[in-house]
């Protein structure tokens, strides 16, 4: 998810009682909510090395006790003036963890998916449930967070007792969940959807269901049968008409598998991509050359710019060339 939504359930978390446990619990919370996606700095060595490394250890259940202590230093330089006891540095312990727990299960939500079992597996795990950026879970994080500083100007006014926001934040904290779990309802009934009918007279070996934008009852299929994939959208008011999408056929890619898959490149995104979608075109140089590009369904089809490698094969079936970019993903902010 994106960093918007951590610090905002970090805030609610705070509210909701962990600020009772510690001083400056609440900084703690969103600090500790977002220090995972410090793997960013990955990037600096450029965008492959980034996708190799985003959502791994940080994000991993095995190295939670240990990824929830970093943030302590940081908690007691700020609430030492007012004083810290030994036990309360248990305590900013359990602040940092559940916060860090709740920036996990919400990356598992989304399409982007997360490698909780790392070191014992490198498996990506992704729920489908949620938008990377979710315009629903931001209005409810937001209008809880933001509704008791609207309700302490009034009380103000009124000379009324300041509330701390404790209602708010475990009601919002709750209306996500049960956002969530509508989600999920509708997620389970997309995917029965997809695996019900047939596509091209082919049946779909593997289907993904992908959540819409706004609407919770659209969805885009990515469905893959043994000769094509298919991206067909999908209304959960409408009927479904599987020939309604686009497909694209899967091409013969003997003649440069071997050399595409010898390369570091290819490790990295194809043990990331869900949907490897391959394409082979000639290209002009070196003569005789072709290019072949990877793209990933999820994050849109090709001509989309976003989550595709490229590699280009010379006439002796060598890699003369090989990147992997981000493109639109990247332009508009990394996952």
């Amino acid at each position: 998810m994106d960093n918007l939504t951590h610090s905002l359930t970090g805030v609610l978390l705070a509210r909701a009682g962990l600020n009772r446990l510690v001083p400056r619990a609440t900084v703690l919370a969103v600090i500790a909510a977002n220090l995972p996606d410090l793997d960013i700095v990955t990037g600096l060595r450029g965008w492959l090395c980034y996708l190799a490394n985003h959502r791994g250890f940080s994000h991993a259940l095995f190295w939670l006790p240990l990824v929830a202590l970093a943030p302590l230093p940081l908690w007691w330089l700020l609430a030492r003036s007012q004083g810290v006891r030994p036990l309360d540095w248990l305590k900013a312990y359990l602040v940092s963890a559940v916060a860090l727990f709740s920036h996990l299960m919400l990356d598992w939500m989304n399409v982007y998916g997360i490698r909780l079992k790392l070191p014992f597996s490198g498996e990506w795990l992704h729920l489908d449930l949620l938008n990377i950026v979710d315009v629903w879970v931001w209005a409810i994080l937001l209008l809880c967070a933001l509704g008791p500083l609207l309700g302490r100007l009034v009380e103000s006014e009124m000379g009324a007792r300041r509330g701390a926001g404790r209602g708010m934040a475990v009601a919002g904290l709750l209306l996500v969940a049960l956002y969530i779990g509508g989600r999920a309802q509708l997620h389970d009934q997309a995917v029965r959807a997809l695996e019900a009918r047939m596509y091209r007279h082919e049946m779909p070996r593997r289907v993904l269901a992908l959540p819409g934008a706004f609407n919770p009852w659209q969805w885009t299929g990515v469905v893959e049968t043994s000769s094509a994939w298919h991206v067909v959208p999908l209304d959960l008011h409408r009927e479904f008409d599987p020939e309604s999408g686009r497909t694209f056929p899967k091409l013969d890619t003997t003649p440069v598998r071997a050399a595409v898959l010898a390369t570091e490149t290819a490790r990295v995104f194809l043990d990331f991509s869900q949907a490897p979608l391959w394409r082979i075109t000639p290209t002009p140089s070196p003569e005789g050359a072709v290019s072949v590009t990877i793209h990933d369904l999820r994050f849109g089809v090709p001509g989309d710019n976003a989550f595709t490698a490229e590699w280009i094969v010379d006439a002796q079936g060598r890699v003369v060339r090989e990147g992997f970019d981000f493109g639109r993903m990247g332009k508009a902010g990394k996952p």
